[in-house]
């Protein structure tokens, strides 16, 4: 009987000493970091207080990359920025915000958003319907957080805006730009004055402009300019060229006829006696032949004119290339997961469609294209060198570009036409809202803007491929690996996690190439 209570006893004092050390252990352990008790945020919900850890910050407005740092965003805003030190950090004594939801960014990239400054909302390509999702959910996974719609269904795009604005759809934030001839087309000043007053009332942030005589475009210009109207000009072949854009205030002359032609000694490039602009291999076949024929002490004059007027330039780079390398264009790696079948097919030389020009084009022609790239990039450096702004658009649904790859490659053609990747960043985010007249709001990650914001998984200064919702092929212990992409977008406020966005856009190709295939066998 002693015996048993005598070990009962040794077992309870044995139990007592365990719990007692365990709480010992309990105590003297290190208290998990917060970053490892809270939640990543949910994909598309806007946590009230989210905060992004120990990422590197490329502000966007030039300056070089610094961090790591804390960013705090309470709401729709950047609430605080905190620099962290790394020795603090190391030893576990820096101090740190919390939040409801946290995003681990250690060895990550977080730039702004990126500011597309020539997207077209598009939900059919050649009278073939296209999934409005699918042009909206490919600008976010590709960082961008905010479009400058120039030319879509305006009425339907300002509702998509005031649902962006919401938080109602899984979309960009949008800035809607009129277009000024839709039919009936204005013929005199009263009219294109009455023009820009609708397009006011209907709720316009801006108007975007094809061909118009010199003395429309006064009176249109000076009503815009009344009314507190951006303008963007997409110049073609015409009466009017950059000058006039200097002279009556343009806010930005898009992708960049009308500069080189304002440059040419005899006024008019020297089009052959066949040529048809409407035919489009004639227009963009002697579009290659422009900027050689200007005179390059007369666009330095042209140049100026434009940053003394304050006339921002949106080159769309992207958007021609294919003219000097179709092969290139036509055998895009992601066209595998990520071309809608309904953008394939306007892709196909077809004359009944705008930009879908590629037929009989030669190598004459890609050699033309190729010295014209070399003279426009020549051309940009030099405006940007005398003060001029830069800006930076896709112009997407056309020739070979899909949605967001298309500002993506963009930004790689900058960097071809010799700017520093953190001016190409710049172009893309504090230029853009420069030329939105949004630079107190977007554009930067600073403390009081806008959250919109990219978490990227790697280094976009050292290869801004690293953007592309595709990766990039890396070597890490002798073996090959896909990584780098973005891996969150910020817009407003509201997380959207790109590897969802990804396979929601292939499931949606795949679904609607099933679809075909299914009524091809019929």
């Amino acid at each position: 009987m002693q015996t048993t209570y005598s070990l009962r006893l040794s077992a309870q004092k044995i139990i007592t000493r365990m719990i007692l050390a365990l709480m010992i252990c309990a105590v003297l352990a290190p208290v998990p970091s917060a970053q490892t008790l809270k939640p990543a945020p949910t994909h598309g919900k806007r946590a009230p207080r989210l905060v992004i850890r120990g990422a590197m910050v490329v502000d966007g407005n030039g300056t070089p990359a610094s961090g790591p740092k804390d960013i705090v965003i309470e709401g729709h805003t950047i609430s605080e920025i905190v620099s962290l030190d790394p020795v603090a950090l190391k030893d576990g004594k820096a101090k740190r915000p919390t939040g409801d939801a946290e995003i681990d960014a250690t060895g990550k990239y977080v730039l702004p958003g990126l500011i597309n400054l020539h997207g077209h909302v598009q939900e059919e390509r050649g009278g073939l319907p296209q999934p409005l999702d699918y042009c909206l959910k490919m600008w976010l996974a590709c960082g961008i957080t905010t479009v400058r719609d120039v030319g879509s269904d305006t009425k339907k795009t300002l509702a998509l805006r005031d649902k962006s604005l919401q938080g109602d759809i899984i979309a960009p934030r949008l800035f809607v730009y009129g277009v000024f001839s839709t039919p009936p087309v204005p013929r005199h000043a009263e009219e294109a004055r009455q023009r820009v007053r609708d397009l006011k009332a209907l709720g316009c942030d801006g108007i975007k402009f094809f061909g118009m005589d010199r003395d429309l475009f006064a009176a249109f210009a000076d009503e815009a300019h009344q009314q507190g109207l951006r303008i963007a000009h997409h110049a073609g072949v015409e009466e009017t060229n950059a000058w006039d854009d200097i002279n009556f205030g343009t806010t930005s002359i898009e992708h960049w006829y009308g500069i080189p032609d304002a440059a040419i000694e005899s006024g008019r490039q020297n089009f052959p006696a066949s040529y048809n602009y409407n035919n489009e291999v004639d227009r963009f076949r002697y579009a290659g032949h422009l900027w050689r024929e200007a005179n390059w002490e007369r666009l330095l004059k042209v140049l100026d004119g434009m940053v003394a007027a304050n006339v921002a330039w949106d080159p769309t780079l992207d958007i021609y290339e294919a003219s000097r390398d179709l092969q290139r264009a036509q055998s895009n790696p992601a066209f595998a997961e990520y071309l809608h079948p309904t953008l394939e097919e306007y892709f196909r030389p077809n004359p009944a469609n705008h930009g879908s020009y590629f037929i009989g084009w030669t190598s004459t022609d890609e050699t033309f294209w190729k010295e014209n790239y070399q003279i426009w990039m020549r051309a940009l450096r030099e405006f940007d060198r005398r003060g001029g702004l830069i800006g930076a658009g896709e112009d997407a649904g056309f020739i070979y570009q899909m949605y967001g790859f298309g500002l993506l490659r963009e930004l790689e053609l900058k960097q071809e036409a010799g700017f520093h990747p953190l001016k190409v960043i710049q172009q893309a985010t504090g230029n853009n809202a420069r030329i939105l007249g949004q630079e107190n709001k977007l554009g930067r990650v600073r403390v009081g803007f806008a959250a919109d914001l990219i978490v990227v998984n790697g280094n976009p200064l050292e290869n801004l491929k690293v953007l592309y919702p595709t990766g990039v092929e890396a070597l890490r212990d002798g073996k090959t690996i896909r990584t780098g992409g973005i891996e969150w977008t910020i817009k407003d406020g509201i997380p959207y996690s790109v590897p969802t966005l990804k396979s929601e856009i292939k499931e949606m190709v795949a679904k609607a190439r099933a679809e075909n295939k299914t009524k091809a066998a019929k």
